[in-house]
């Protein structure tokens, strides 16, 4: 089993939701700072949000902030990722990441554990 594992992605249309589910393993979660990236083809790995250790800060990238909400339960040992007023552009492969940083949530270099990734595919 590997230690993150991405669930929740598939084809909506513009505007619609979709929620994301990271299930980790074989980690302390609640060590853990998680993460969500997405990459595009052709586009490299971008920060898409943070939470922290406690669930006490959250972090967005500019391009996903007011839409997307990152939340986090350490006693499922699981993150998520709630998407609204999904947009064509947001399409891509989202990966969860876990760290143990406490600065720069929004760098690849501060994680340690990644996922295989779930696609997303927004329809126009």
């Amino acid at each position: 089993q590997v230690p993150l594992v991405e669930s929740g992605g598939g084809l909506v249309q513009a505007g619609g939701s979709l929620r994301l589910s990271c299930a980790a393993s074989g980690l302390t979660f609640s060590n853990y700072a998680m993460g969500w990236f997405r990459q595009a083809p052709g586009n490299e790995r971008e920060f898409v949000a943070a939470i922290s250790w406690n669930g006490g800060r959250t972090y967005y990238a500019d391009s996903v902030k007011g839409r997307f909400t990152i939340s986090r339960d350490n006693v499922k040992n699981t993150v998520w990722l709630k998407m609204n007023s999904l947009k064509p552009e947001d399409t891509a492969v989202y990966y969860c990441a876990a760290g143990r940083t406490y600065s720069d949530y929004n760098s690849t270099y501060e994680y340690s554990y990644w996922g295989q990734g779930t696609q997303v595919t927004v329809s126009s």
